[in-house]
């Protein structure tokens, strides 16, 4: 009986010589869809990554303005109480005018307390008188001449009080300027 030691009848483990296509010469399809499958699901963590970051960013902007929104609500509310104030003042005014003192009493008590509850969220009546003129939170309606106690570019007179809410100009004070011009 001879016995060859040479003889592998098993074909997985044939040794493959150069020129061959072997297994360490080319990438089997497994490796490759692999390959692809890994740098696919690569690209949707990325995706998915950006989409949170997207969201949470989205989440801060809605908070902050909804945040924002809390803070000035009461603004078109105060805008349109404001020419009600402005009457009041005219009232008292003709009132005094008259000699009706009491009523005039009256109605600026109620005038003090609609202001009162202005305040209270935050809205602010602007004095203006003597400042240095800023058309941020004035309109200048006229100009006077510049005095001894009025220097230039300063509010001379004030017209129509003005209103803010916290920061925001609700109405502006029209002013009059004094001008060297």
């Amino acid at each position: 009986m001879s016995t060859d030691t040479n003889t592998n009848t098993d074909p997985n483990d044939r040794a493959e010589g150069p020129g061959t296509n072997g297994p360490e010469n080319e990438v089997s399809p497994t490796v490759e869809l692999l390959q692809k499958l890994r740098a696919e699901r690569d690209q949707y963590l990325d995706q998915l990554r950006r989409s949170q970051a997207e969201f949470a960013n989205y989440q801060k902007r809605a908070k902050a303005q909804a945040e924002q929104d809390r803070e000035y609500y009461v603004a078109d509310l105060a805008k349109d109480l404001l020419d009600v104030l402005d009457n009041f003042e005219r009232c008292v005014d003709a009132a005094r005018a008259s000699g009706a003192t009491s009523i005039a009493d009256g109605v600026e008590m109620v005038s003090k307390q609609l202001l009162a509850a202005l305040a209270k969220h935050g809205v602010e009546v602007l004095t203006p008188l003597g400042e240095t003129f800023d058309p941020n939170v004035h309109e200048a309606v006229l100009r006077q001449p510049v005095s001894a106690d009025r220097p230039a570019d300063t509010v001379s007179q004030v017209l129509s009080k003005g209103y803010k809410l916290k920061d925001r100009v609700l109405r502006p004070a029209k002013v009059a300027v004094a001008t060297d011009h």
